[in-house]
């Protein structure tokens, strides 16, 4: 007898090979990032949002150009350059340093030509207040004028140079003639309002140097009339004319003479010195002089007589009448030059000693007459305190005078100038076309704000929604390492076609999520493995024939078990067998109940009828030891649970089996949800080898996500229309 195993059309689609990693609980905590590959998928996903917000965006900004009023530009070019005029110290510094930085001077500039009184000068002078196109009707003159001035300050554009000494600035009117004329208008406005605000400056400085001039020149004349009238009663008598230097001892005649007798007294004492000393000494320098001089001729006569005495010698004896009469003539001069020279030096001291006296008096004369001097120069000196303040306070008044004269002279001078520190450079011309509106502009931020709008509600769409898209998802959102992700099918064959191609897509991933499950567990391939989901229609059943047709074509037994009682996913062609009949009779021969398929190796143990309680049933111990049986016959068991969320079939069978593997549909589970299902599953203490991400797709370097929902509801038992049937091999007895 056929049997036919039926099997829903839930065909995943998205093909990937992630090794994974032995998981036993969920990670509510993982990190959740965006990379680039994340932004692609996001863009890739909402591209039609992003296209119609771009879309919205360029017609936004057409739509902008059109009821937009055109606004027309005028610009003007002026240089500033530091005024050289010199007025007063404090202007000198100021002038040195504006000399050295220059920059904030044009910045100075900038700001005067921004102000309000340049535009209300400029409004004036083009008589503005009374342009009903300009400022409307109505209103006062005052009011008018006000408003005119706003336009204008508001329309002016002045920018700040980066560099140099030229000044730009720009005025937008709703007239190429309009602001061309008011734009060359404040320029002439601003050069006529400084030289005004100079001719007022330096008008004022006259007024004030005026005032002050007079006032010094007053305190002048008073000092003065003083500083009279007390050397007349003091009797003081200068004779220092020179200004500005402090009057002392030597201004006055007693001053005068009392220095002109200490010199004298000085000279006086050092001849005195000197002839006392030549006194005292005997002169011996000057009179060995006078000596020699007297006594030369003698002295050479002298040393004649000895000489020939000497040669005379060697031939005669002293007693000798010749040799007797040299001496005596020798011992003669010797007297005489002894003589004149006792004569020289007593008159050489007489000499030194009538100078001495000769000094000494007319140092004692000038002694007498300086301490004389002494006396009437200290009573000038007390008397001529109060005349030296009165001195000082002339000195003090004229050099203020003549300053303040000074300045008001340079005042003068600078009041006459007329050039102004500010230049036109260029004049503005009436422009050609309007400033605004510019459609490029306007398009290009309106495709601008559009993208940016577009990706941003794209991002928020795609945040708000918390599914799992992804396999970093499943690794960062629920902790767990991902088996693989199985593309949905590309083509319109049969889920069960699609395996039986091994080159095909779902082959492919399938077969790299069972290398996956080799390495799960420290034993390998789990023997006995449950496969859930959160919800229904995540592809859980695909995945379990699949998982167990993999298995068996390398060769495993490998035994499929329906465990989904309540809405079975695999249908025998008799409801005489299947797991229903197994947990409601325990007499029953479990090998009967267990069916071929058209697949090699792989066997089936279908659901069976649906029962009223589905939970009771796998509450007992009757599903452990039916798992235990088959597990002595059978190489791999694969178990397809219900979902978990709403259900407790899965939570009942996980302790059982052992080994879980967790179904995600890409796009449509909720991490959430996602999250809570693998609590409950933790919580019975099977161990969670991993998650298949189901359903996903790859593009463009992203992943986008479709899928579609399964839904329960109360319709147990209920076989999808959509489902294909799968042929089964009769076994024995059938």
């Amino acid at each position: 007898m056929n049997k036919n195993i039926i099997l829903t059309d839930d065909q995943p689609w998205a093909l990937g090979n992630v090794v994974s990693r032995p998981a036993s609980s969920p990670r509510a905590d993982a990190p959740d990032g965006l990379d680039l590959a994340a932004l692609l998928r996001i863009l890739v996903t909402w591209r039609w949002l992003i296209a119609g917000a771009i879309a919205l965006g360029i017609l936004l900004g057409i739509i902008a150009t059109l009821v937009t009023k055109p606004v027309y530009r005028a610009s003007v070019t002026l240089e500033v350059n530091s005024p050289t005029v010199e007025i007063m110290d404090e202007q000198r510094r100021a002038q040195s340093s504006a000399t050295a930085a220059p920059w904030d001077y044009v910045a100075t500039q900038v700001g005067l030509l921004s102000s309000r009184s340049i535009a209300e000068r400029a409004a004036e002078d083009l008589k503005l207040a009374s342009n009903p196109d300009f400022v409307g009707e109505g209103g006062t003159p005052e009011q008018r004028l006000q408003i005119a001035a706003g336009r204008i300050s508001g329309g002016l554009k002045v920018q700040m140079p980066e560099e140099g000494q030229l000044v730009s600035y720009t005025m937008d009117a709703d007239t190429p003639q309009m602001a061309a004329a008011i734009a060359n208008q404040v320029a002439d406005s601003f050069i006529n309002v400084t030289l005004q605000r100079r001719y007022e400056a330096s008008s004022y400085a006259r007024n004030f140097l005026e005032k002050q001039i007079n006032k010094a020149r007053a305190d002048l004349e008073q000092s003065e009339k003083l500083l009279v009238a007390y050397a007349q009663a003091q009797g003081i008598i200068t004779t220092s004319t020179s200004q500005g230097v402090p009057n002392g001892d030597t201004n006055s005649l007693q001053g005068e003479s009392l220095v002109a007798l200490n010199k004298a007294l000085a000279d006086a004492t050092a001849r005195r010195v000197a002839a006392e000393g030549a006194y005292r000494q005997g002169s011996a320098v000057g009179a060995t002089a006078d000596v020699n001089a007297a006594t030369q001729a003698m002295r050479q006569q002298k040393a004649a007589l000895e000489a020939e005495y000497q040669d005379k010698r060697t031939l005669l004896k002293p007693d000798h009448p010749d040799m007797i009469s040299l001496r005596s003539r020798i011992d003669e001069l010797s007297r005489q030059i002894s003589r004149e020279a006792s004569q020289v030096s007593s008159g050489r001291n007489n000499s030194l000693l009538g100078e001495f006296r000769a000094a000494q008096a007319a140092e004692s004369a000038l002694q007498a007459r300086v301490n004389a001097l002494k006396g009437s120069v200290l009573d000038l000196r007390g008397r001529s305190i109060r005349y030296t303040i009165l001195q000082r306070d002339v000195d003090t008044n004229r050099a203020l005078y003549e300053a303040l004269l000074q300045r008001f002279k340079e005042v003068g001078v600078a009041g006459g100038i007329g050039a102004s520190p500010v230049s036109i450079v260029d004049r503005a011309d009436p422009p050609g076309g309007p400033y605004k509106p510019n459609l490029m502009i306007n398009l290009a931020v309106g495709l601008l704000a559009g993208l940016i709008g577009g990706i941003g509600l794209a991002m928020v769409l795609e945040f708000l929604n918390d599914t799992i898209k992804t396999r970093e998802d499943v690794r960062n959102k629920l902790g767990l390492a991902c088996l693989g992700a199985v593309p949905k099918s590309p083509g319109k064959d049969s889920f069960a076609e699609e395996l039986k191609n091994p080159k095909s897509s779902v082959s492919e991933a399938y077969s790299s999520v069972a290398a996956s499950l080799r390495f799960s567990t420290e034993d390998g391939l789990p023997r006995r493995l449950l496969v859930t989901s959160t919800r229904s229609g995540e592809g859980k059943s695909s995945s379990s024939l699949a998982l167990a047709q993999n298995f068996a074509r390398r060769g495993a037994k490998v035994l499929l078990v329906d465990c989904d009682l309540r809405k079975p996913s695999f249908r025998a062609a008799s409801e005489k067998i299947g797991l229903t009949r197994l947990l409601t009779g325990d007499d029953d021969d479990i090998s009967a109940h267990v069916t071929k398929t058209q697949f090699d190796n792989l066997l089936l143990l279908p659901a069976g009828p649906i029962p009223p309680n589905p939970a009771d049933l796998l509450s007992t111990g009757r599903f452990a030891s039916i798992l235990q049986e088959l597990q002595e016959q059978f190489d791999v068991i694969v178990c397809d649970a219900p979902p978990v969320m709403g259900l407790a079939d899965a939570i009942l069978m996980a302790p059982a089996v052992g080994q879980v593997m967790f179904v995600v549909e890409s796009g449509k589970t909720r991490a959430r949800s996602a999250l809570e299902s693998l609590r409950q599953i933790g919580a019975t203490g099977a161990h969670i080898v991993g998650a298949t991400l189901n359903k996903s797709s790859e593009d463009a370097g992203g992943y986008g996500y479709k899928g579609y929902g399964y839904g329960y509801g109360n319709r147990y038992g209920a076989v999808d229309k959509r489902r294909t049937e799968i042929e089964l091999i009769p076994h024995d007895g059938d």
